[in-house]
């Protein structure tokens, strides 16, 4: 009741007009420009009842001092929000003030010691400038106690933190109660008012119950640093969040004070690669360029890379009418934000007509394709073997056929790591696509035909990350398959990027491999991402936990484990994140006869005779296998694991 009775008044006082505010600091100025005035006497002459010689100065001194540090923006500042530039409209209205009424003085009389004026504008400075930082203190620091605002701890005393604690201390709902950084050298010093301590400070402080959010300041900072300072929260079961990186703040898309989540994307991406500016735009600057599935996960990733690279033309193929419009106007406002002047075309359409395709790269003088069109849910395309092999394989080999016959310099196929040795009808006709394409190649052709194969991205329509978050976000649970399942992860920018890279680099029939690193645990990452929000896993260790983690069991023609390479071999290339697969193929009259018996088992929609044509002509297909090696003799990548107790992690 006590703070209640205190802070009530405080309150209404802030919560005054802004004029009303104003007009209470001239009042208490007004005061003690005269007060100050005297006391400087009082030091002077070394007494506490001076007598003062000049007594009109007193009046004179408000008369003066308040109309020239209006006149010098003074009284515009807002005490909360006051800065460098406060600063100096003290020192020049303080400075002008005593100027002023000096040489008045010794206009008038001349009765007043010069030492008097000196020691009034040291009073008058340490007065303005302390009573208004101090009132900025207060708000901050005691007011702010009794607010609503969330005490959050920052990690990181670097250029960031300083920027992100000093834009936290104008913020209405977060206040910085500590700086954590590991450098010894910091630790003990103040940024913007903020004690910079270690990270026993923040153990004691969470303990306690003072902080339950941390948010990095660390954007400059590797994926693996940061991964090992996440890995270590982690074990403080606090909400991490985390600031823009640089590149969104110089772009303009954040702020640095924007915080958010820690996106698991940002952990398991690796540190990117910088990409090859020549093989980026071999295929794509001054060109005209056709992406099909526009509007997917990947295709539209390729559309924003593409755009950059300054094509002459960009033309999008979907079968999404709403997928279409919606990337059009997307790629549209940011031509027009980059002032780039690219042609965009929206064609809506399927692959599977192969006039469409020819039609289309002849009038648009298509150069080069990226072929991303494809069903690529695993559960519903074995579920529906039809569709997916009229799409998979038959649309593969139209838009090919197509843009063979409309002099297409370059056709790049996305393609996926389930088409190793598969499982399941999805990675089966991805295969057989890939088959197609490297028979059209061997039998000769003026385009370039390549396919590019790489793991699962983060972040695209129908990946665990944006189910998992989802599911947590509701209170779980959370559903994995298998305890064991493991998968290659990458982000979308960074397989578009190296999708176009891969693709400038062919000659003809190659398949490409990306480097995906090492694969992640689904257990794992599930963990992580329900540590990161926050929360508490439930199990057997923690049945109080908040989240729980259920085995759904494997769904159809789902793996264990993803594969890259069919065989042993492959081939370094120029790019050090791209390798060539050197693998078996099938003839063109192989090809040839096996898609004439699938468009006859397509026209009885025989899906047991699509099923034994993927047996017979695709190497390593075992519908019911998940593969050959166990999941122990691959390196996974490790996550953080929540151990109850912190973990000493320097990297």
């Amino acid at each position: 009741m006590k703070n209640k009775y205190f802070y009530s008044p405080v309150h209404r006082m802030v919560s005054l007009p802004r004029t009303a505010k104003r007009m209470v600091m001239l009042g208490a100025d007004a005061v003690a420009a005269p007060l100050l005035l005297w006391l400087a006497y009082g030091l002077r002459l070394n007494t506490a009842a001076p007598d003062v010689a000049d007594l009109w100065l007193l009046i004179a001194a408000p008369l003066v001092v308040l109309p020239v540090l209006y006149a010098f923006g003074f009284y515009r500042s807002v005490v909360r929000y006051l800065g460098a530039e406060v600063a100096w409209s003290i020192l020049f209205g303080a400075t002008l003030s005593v100027v002023l009424l000096a040489a008045t003085t010794y206009m008038v009389s001349g009765s007043t010691p010069r030492s008097v004026f000196i020691i009034f504008w040291a009073l008058l400075v340490l007065y303005l400038g302390g009573s208004r930082f101090m009132m900025r203190r207060f708000l901050y620091n005691v007011l702010g106690k009794h607010t609503l605002r969330e005490a959050v701890a920052v990690f990181g005393a670097g250029g960031a933190g300083a920027q992100l604690v000093s834009g936290l201390l104008s913020s209405t709902e977060l206040r910085p109660l500590m700086i954590v950084d590991d450098a010894p050298g910091k630790q003990g010093m103040l940024l913007c008012g903020v004690p910079v301590v270690g990270r026993r400070a923040l153990e004691k402080a969470v303990e306690r119950g003072a902080i339950r959010t941390v948010l990095l300041a660390l954007p400059s900072e590797s994926r693996a640093t940061r991964m090992a300072v996440v890995r270590w929260l982690e074990t403080l079961n606090v909400h991490v969040q985390t600031v823009p990186s640089f590149a969104d703040i110089a772009s303009g898309k954040a702020r640095l004070e924007e915080v958010k989540d820690v996106s698991i994307e940002d952990l398991l991406g690796r540190d990117p690669v910088p990409p090859r500016a020549d093989l980026l735009s071999r295929c794509i600057s001054g060109k005209h360029v056709l992406v099909t599935g526009a509007a997917g996960s990947i295709g539209s990733e390729l559309c924003r890379q593409i755009l950059k690279l300054n094509p002459s033309r960009l033309v999008l193929l979907d079968q999404s009418e709403f997928g279409l419009y919606a990337i059009e106007k997307e790629l549209r406002a940011t031509a027009d934000s980059l002032g780039k002047s690219v042609e965009i075309e929206a064609v809506l359409g399927s692959v599977v007509n192969r006039g469409l395709m020819e039609r289309l790269c002849s009038d648009q003088r298509v150069d080069t394709v990226y072929h991303a069109a494809a069903y690529k849910h695993v559960p519903i395309v074995e579920a529906n073997p039809t569709a997916g092999v009229r799409n998979n394989i038959l649309g593969t080999l139209e838009a090919a056929l197509g843009a063979e016959a409309a002099h297409v310099k370059h056709f790049i196929l996305v393609s996926t790591d389930k088409a190793v040795r598969p499982t399941n009808v999805m990675g089966a006709t991805k295969r057989f696509a890939e088959l197609v394409l490297q028979a059209i190649a061997a039998r000769g052709s003026d385009t370039v035909f390549s396919m590019v194969r790489f793991g699962n991205v983060l972040g695209s329509s129908g990946s665990v990350v944006p189910l998992f978050r989802d599911q947590i976000r509701k209170g779980g649970p959370v559903t994995v398959t298998h305890p064991d399942v493991i998968r290659y992860f990458m982000t979308i920018p960074e397989a578009s990027q190296l999708v176009i890279q891969a693709g400038a680099m062919a000659q003809g029939g190659e398949v490409f491999v990306l480097d995906m690193g090492e694969p992640v645990r689904i257990v794992d990452l599930a963990r992580t991402m329900v540590h990161l929000m926050g929360m508490t896993v439930r199990d057997e260790k923690m049945p109080e936990g908040d989240i729980e983690i259920a085995f759904s069991g494997l769904r159809p023609g789902e793996k264990l484990y993803e594969e890259l390479l069919i065989g042993e071999c492959s081939i370094r290339t120029e790019h050090e994140m791209i390798m060539q697969a050197h693998e078996e193929k099938l003839s063109w009259d192989e090809v040839h006869f096996a898609l004439e018996a699938f468009r006859k088992a397509l026209s009885r929609a025989d899906q047991d005779a699509l099923r034994a044509l993927l047996r017979s002509y695709v190497n390593g297909y075992q519908p019911e296998g998940v593969g050959a090696e166990s999941p122990e003799s691959l390196a996974v990548r490790e996550l953080p694991a929540f151990t109850g107790k912190a973990v000493s992690v320097t990297e």
